[in-house]
């Protein structure tokens, strides 16, 4: 009766991480702007090291959010202004088992670091579209306003 108890006990929680697990990923989609999409996190293995999420775009800031996590902040966030596409590619090897096969991956460059993004083709457009639509010009690149300092009283 007591192996019956803790089996019941361990199912129980079992439902409950799986219940938390799928109420965040709710919240996040909740507020829209969201994708699905995969961020190569280890180059160790050719072809493997890619983990899931959810893509959420926050003005200026793509934040990418593991599928299967508790966590409530986003483990990696992508600055539009400092985001380059490089190319499109189409998964090969090991990678083909691990993604749909409409899906594209991008090479990207964030400053000095290489980042790979996979997503569906259809929201490869999305992406880019919100890519370029970022503001002309490099932060910081817009001339000041002229400040206004009053004259000296005339006596």
């Amino acid at each position: 009766m007591r192996v019956l108890g803790i089996f019941g006990i361990c199912v129980a929680a079992l439902l409950v991480v799986l219940l938390a697990i799928f109420l965040r990923r709710r919240l996040l989609m909740a507020g829209g702007g969201t994708i699905r999409l995969q961020v190569r996190v280890s180059t160790m293995v050719p072809g493997r090291g890619w983990s899931s999420g959810i893509g959420q775009f926050v003005g200026d800031e793509l934040r990418f959010h593991r599928m299967f996590s508790f966590g409530i902040r986003p483990k990696r966030v992508l600055n539009r202004r400092t985001l380059e596409v490089g190319r499109r590619r189409l998964p090969e090897g090991p990678e083909r088992l691990t993604m749909p096969g409409h899906w594209v991956i991008l090479l990207c460059t964030t400053g000095r670091a290489q980042l790979e993004i996979a997503m569906a083709e259809s929201t490869v457009t999305g992406f880019l579209s919100w890519l370029e639509a970022g503001p002309p010009g490099q932060p910081g690149s817009v001339a000041p306003r002229p400040t206004i300092t009053p004259r000296p009283a005339d006596y």
